[in-house]
């Protein structure tokens, strides 16, 4: 990255301090003051660059370390280096190397699923079905479609030629990129670190995963997991925080796939510039749901309390930031959702083994914060609970939140449901367009007029339309944002695309050379060029002859 500044600081973790050295001047840069930049899926507040300070909130389990991080710019070089070598012996191309790793994962997962879902429920007390149908399956399915449709994948796909090649043929070649760093985060820190890694694999590259510390229990299972099934000569996990990551991203590598917020998103594609690296930033923004009024009520409310609620709590890049309805139809909305949050998560969600927890108290207290704001406390019409030893905040709804507040600005990241309305659902286009681009978008109604209108007009990373998140468990869909909500996308093929390089290669033999290409340059041999160029074989024939079609 940019140069670093030597510093001593403290990175304030719960229990304890962890010292460090070094602080990158690009987070500075691109941090006003006061912020908080999220580097691995943690915050940080960064001062003026006078006072030179920084505090970073990490888990309330962080191990807290007195000393140094061991994981300096050496050993990250280091372990580059020793990947770059062992990828250019080009083990990691061949078809075998690649479906045994991946044959391997998909062991890994069926072998160690309790021990997954216990890290899981560790880090962020995920109920056992959520962790298994939102991870476990998620993960697993990418890793047996790779495994299904690797060959298909790997053969080279064959092109049309041009008469200007005659004759030729040609073809798309999908090679690795090399050696490429996955950066995870920690709100689904088993999927969000796995699948990526499956698609690089599955392109043929070494990799090195970076999962986030603010999920320790995870972090730590996938370094032990990785290198018990994998092959950690070319596969590698790297632990740590903002050290390691500013270690990391000092090296150079063939492709950085990074997720999590906007703020380090800006900082990853810095420190990749410098090296004209390739980037693949999956972050987030405020993602929407107009809600029509034609629509089934108890249905469309369950679907937006799983996509928001039953989304790690709403601690989910995809999961619904705020509902957009009218007027007239928000009391009935609001009261379907509030019946179905009852039949969910009972009467006391607080004790609902069904809700996950807020992921530490960083978080638990911007959250809190967000709903004490001016004139933001009297718009809460459901929820509001919270338990702050237990980091639990029930599911809440507000209506109609003052727009200039921070939980109409930022994205919420939390249990947190604003309900917007507007005069006719139309004038919800409007909302959604006044703010940045968001990774997803939901619209429930049975007006087919105004779901085309909907997918025409509205820009997002993708789209349900009377449903939320489910769109990101089809194979066949590419998974990414536009805008601030990321570049590039992945998931099944795209995931392989997304690593590999389609390499364009022309075949041809020494036959059939014809000196029109060659100086001199004479006129008959232009009018023949021209003619082969526009198409116009009958023409270049003439041209060759000394012809013209006028004459």
């Amino acid at each position: 990255m940019t140069k670093l500044l030597e510093m001593n600081h403290a990175l304030r973790f719960s229990g304890g301090l962890y010292r460090t050295t070094r602080l990158n001047v690009a987070s500075l840069a691109l941090a006003t003051s006061p912020s908080q930049s999220q580097f691995s899926g943690g915050y940080c507040s960064i001062p003026p660059p006078s006072r030179l300070k920084l505090t970073c909130y990490a888990t309330l389990s962080a191990v807290v370390k007195t000393h140094e991080s061991a994981f300096d710019g050496k050993e990250a070089a280091s372990l580059v280096d020793e990947l770059r070598t062992n990828f250019n012996t080009g083990r990691t191309k061949s078809y075998e190397w690649r479906i045994s790793q991946l044959q391997n994962i998909a062991k890994m997962i069926d072998e160690k699923e309790k021990a997954i879902t216990e890290a899981l429920h560790q880090d962020l007390s995920k109920p056992e079905l959520e962790a298994f149908l939102a991870e476990l399956s998620n993960t697993k399915s990418s890793c047996m479609l790779a495994i299904k449709e690797l060959k298909n994948w790997m053969a080279p796909e064959t092109v049309k030629t041009s008469v200007t090649t005659f004759p030729s043929s040609a073809q798309i070649v999908s090679e690795p990129l090399g050696v490429v760093l996955v950066i995870s985060a920690w709100n689904f820190p088993f999927l969000l670190s796995v699948e990526p890694v499956i698609g690089a694999i599955s392109a043929g590259n070494a990799v090195v995963l970076k999962p986030s510390e603010i999920a320790p229990a995870t972090s730590s299972l996938l370094a032990k997991l990785f290198s018990e099934y994998l092959d950690e000569t070319t596969i590698r996990v790297v632990q740590g925080g903002v050290p390691e990551t500013t270690a990391l991203l000092d090296q150079k590598w063939d492709k950085i796939f990074f997720t999590g917020g906007a703020r380090v998103g800006r900082i990853v594609m810095a420190a990749a510039a410098k090296n004209l690296t390739p980037v693949v930033l999956e972050l987030g923004g405020k993602c929407p749901a107009l809600v029509d009024s034609d629509v089934n009520l108890q249905v469309a409310a369950r679907r937006i309390i799983t996509g928001k609620w039953g989304c790690n709590n709403g601690q989910a890049c995809i999961g619904v930031d705020y509902v957009i309805t009218t007027k007239d139809f928000a009391p009935k909305l609001i009261n379907a959702l509030k019946t179905e949050l009852k039949t969910f998560f009972g009467e006391n969600p607080l004790d609902s083994k069904d809700l996950s927890r807020i992921v530490n108290s960083f978080h638990f207290k911007r959250l809190e914060s967000m709903m004490k704001e001016n004139g933001v406390a009297d718009k809460i019409v459901h929820g509001g609970q919270t338990m702050e030893d237990k980091l639990k905040i029930s599911p809440t709804i507000l209506v109609d939140v003052p727009e200039g507040s921070t939980m109409m600005h930022e994205e919420i990241f939390g249990p947190l449901l604003p309900v917007v309305t507007v005069s006719k659902i139309e004038d919800g286009f409007q909302v959604i367009r006044s703010k940045p681009k968001p990774l997803a978008a939901y619209l429930f109604t049975d007006n087919k007029e105004l779901q085309n209108q909907f997918v025409q007009n509205v820009s997002a990373g993708g789209m349900g339309i009377n449903e939320t998140v489910l769109h990101v468990t089809l194979k066949d869909l590419p998974f990414g944002g536009v805008g601030e909500s990321g570049i590039g996308a992945y998931h099944g093929k795209f995931s392989y695309e997304t690593f590999s390089h389609k390499k364009g290669v022309l075949y041809r033999s020494f036959d059939g050379d014809s000196d029109l290409r060659y100086p001199p340059y004479t006129p008959e041999k232009k009018r023949v060029l021209k003619a082969l160029l526009s198409s116009d074989i009958f023409g270049a024939i003439l041209a060759f002859f000394g012809f013209s079609k006028d004459s």
